[in-house]
């Protein structure tokens, strides 16, 4: 997974939001777009949309960006930090078997999730599909076991994270799966029913999700604040080629600048694929 654009009303309240509550960096700032990440990765792009309303309750869009931390000591120092900055935007917090997961909405309501891996060792696959729960995790217990005095201080402000995952709201996961699997070419790792399904590469558990909890039934969007992007980064340029061919195959329309594939979902949802290392 590449960088998620989101479409942003206030654009320094949002930056300090990720650079001083989430603890991403700066990475570059041009005039009305501003992009964070960790070690020179960009992870959230901010675009300033300010004749941009929100979207109206129910609409297809982003559930959250899932950023991926490489340590629990990281995530721990993350965690703290919004607990101490912003302690109102915390949701909710999991664990799913696979990972460690803590949940917020920022200034502009888009949701966010923090997490950590389990080795891949201790994943469980029954017929190709993973095992994951929604158990208990203290979030206050979390941070007496993993967050260190230097943490809290900043000692991980510069360890590596990405995006892990992207989790959409559509209108129906039948759709969804028709599109992201059967035309872009996910392999599907979970499912809930008509409620949500999961869909990865490389044997991960999801690099993408779609779920219908809060907009079964809703159609293309419409332009307003919120995801803009969803940048995927393919690993050759046979692979974007193959992914061009796939796509039109099955009647997506795709532009093609001959470095970047861009298409919609079938919620208008944006997005781009691109050879890693040359976005």
């Amino acid at each position: 997974m590449g960088a998620v654009t989101l479409l942003v009303g206030d654009l320094d309240a949002m930056t300090r939001y990720y650079r001083d509550v989430v603890t991403l960096q700066v990475i570059a700032a041009d005039g009305d777009t501003v992009t964070l990440g960790r070690a020179g990765r960009p992870i959230v792009v901010l675009r300033h949309e300010p004749a941009l309303k929100h979207a109206t309750p129910g609409s297809a869009g982003l559930f959250h960006t899932a950023i991926l931390f490489e340590s629990q000591r990281a995530l721990a120092a993350a965690l703290y930090s919004v607990a101490q900055h912003a302690p109102g935007t915390f949701t909710g917090s999991a664990d799913h078997l696979v990972s460690q997961a803590f949940y917020f909405t920022d200034p502009e309501g888009n949701g966010i999730e923090l997490y950590w891996d389990r080795a891949r060792t201790a994943w469980s696959w029954t017929h190709g599909q993973i095992e994951m729960a929604t158990l208990y995790l203290d979030p206050n217990q979390f941070l007496r076991e993993h967050l260190t005095e230097d943490a809290a201080l900043g000692s991980t402000a510069a360890d590596a994270a990405s995006v892990g995952h992207v989790h959409l709201s559509v209108g129906d996961v039948a759709s969804a799966r028709a599109f992201y699997v059967g035309a872009l070419g996910f392999d599907e790792t979970a499912g809930l029913g008509n409620q949500a399904v999961f869909v990865s590469a490389g044997g991960y558990h999801h690099h993408m999700a779609m779920n219908v909890w809060n907009s079964r039934g809703a159609g293309p969007r419409m332009p307003a604040l919120g995801l803009g992007r969803v940048d995927l980064d393919l690993p050759d340029a046979d692979a974007l080629g193959a992914l061009a061919e796939r796509l039109r195959h099955h009647g997506v329309t795709v532009r093609d600048d001959g470095r970047t594939l861009a298409f919609d979902d079938p919620w208008a949802n944006l997005l781009q694929a691109t050879v890693a290392g040359r976005g």
